[in-house]
């Protein structure tokens, strides 16, 4: 006896696999024009100077939105590692780019020929050898600083480096500030990017090539405060990775970081008062991460001094560098210089630089924090 399907079935059948069939193809047709329209969103011309774990993150967040980005990567065997396999063969090894996107070169020069907007994303070490070869010209480039650290030649911050030695004013400097560990970002978590300049037209340019699903960005015109705060907290940071590797726990921690954040303020505002609110991402939220996270190197070099290794010892057995450590000695004198009260600051100086047991050094801290 054959089955007989009712009318009335039949056409709710028909209509409702119609009705799916129209969703799907308004779906495809809609992702095509996101597709196409990332594609064309931006052709504006940006290269990034660095191949170290964050330097290769930011080639990750522009690709999201530039046709090509302009890569200045360290020598030629990275190069070579990254046209051959795709990906940068010491860090963030999995992220995978598509070559497309990406133009090589080991040549700054080249590099800033070819772009309006240069991130500078070494560490801060190597910043003026990498800035000493640059000799086409650069006016009118906006130069945009990922470096969190003091540049050792001058004993200074990277946005008084570039306008002392290279005559390049605030109107063409942005800093990058976070709370943005490399690492997320690889895993395209969702993390937090601040951009400082005092451009409005400047700051949105660089907030629409940054900007994706899963960067959201903040601007600022605080370019010294964010770039000052950025490297306090490396230094906090290892603080708190000695206090860990102590065996503090949990509530110093939380004391330590409060006493942090106070001490930043004072450093800030002695160096330069603006209308800044040190609750805000770029400062708290920066260092709360720095802090915390088992990403950050500097928090990892600071629990190894904390179990015992000598400065020397723990700074040999990282594969990155602890922009905090270089930091933490310039830092110490320009608070001295300004007669500032910084007890966090002066202790990890004295365990970083004149050889102070670190035990000790935080037994005397904890009478000083509340």
């Amino acid at each position: 006896m054959a089955f007989i399907i009712p009318l009335k079935v039949f056409l709710n059948l028909c209509f409702n696999i119609f009705a799916v069939h129209i969703s799907i193809m308004a779906k495809k047709k809609t992702n095509s024009e996101s597709s196409n329209s990332k594609k064309t969103k931006n052709d504006v011309s940006v290269g990034v100077v660095g191949s170290g774990s964050f330097a290769t993150a930011i080639v990750k967040m522009l690709v999201e939105n530039c046709r090509v980005v302009h890569w200045c990567v360290r020598n030629e065997f990275v190069k070579g590692a990254i046209e051959l396999r795709g990906h940068n063969p010491t860090y963030l090894t999995a992220v995978n780019f598509n070559l497309k996107n990406l133009k090589l070169t080991t040549d700054i020069n080249e590099l800033v020929t070819a772009c309006d907007i240069v991130v500078l994303a070494t560490p801060s070490i190597y910043l003026s050898d990498t800035l000493d070869k640059m000799n086409c010209e650069y006016k009118d480039k906006i130069f945009v600083s990922a470096i969190k650290g003091i540049i050792p030649k001058v004993n200074d911050v990277v946005a008084h480096y570039l306008r002392d030695e290279f005559k390049i004013g605030f109107r063409n400097q942005a800093v990058i500030a976070g709370p943005c560990h490399a690492e997320e970002v690889a895993m395209e978590r969702l993390s937090y990017l601040t951009l400082a300049t005092v451009e409005d037209e400047t700051s949105q340019k660089l907030a629409d090539i940054f900007a994706s699903d899963f960067i959201k960005v903040n601007c600022s015109k605080d370019i010294l405060g964010n770039e000052y705060s950025a490297i306090l907290k490396n230094i906090f940071a290892i603080g708190a990775g000695i206090a860990s590797g102590l065996g503090y726990g949990d509530n110093f921690t939380a004391v330590f970081v409060s006493n942090a954040i106070r001490e930043m303020e004072t450093f800030l505002e002695s160096i330069y008062e603006a209308p800044r609110d040190v609750n805000e991402s770029a400062y708290l939220g920066d260092l709360l991460v720095t802090a915390y996270s088992l990403f950050s190197r500097n928090r990892n070099l600071g629990n190894l001094i904390g179990k015992g290794y000598t400065v020397k010892s723990a700074i040999q057995s990282m594969n990155m560098v602890a922009e905090g450590y270089y930091a933490a000695d310039s830092i110490y004198k320009t608070a001295k210089q300004k007669n500032l009260q910084l007890p966090i600051i002066d202790t990890i100086y004295a365990i970083l630089y004149e050889g102070k047991n670190a035990e000790k050094q935080f037994r005397k801290l904890t009478a000083k924090l509340n």
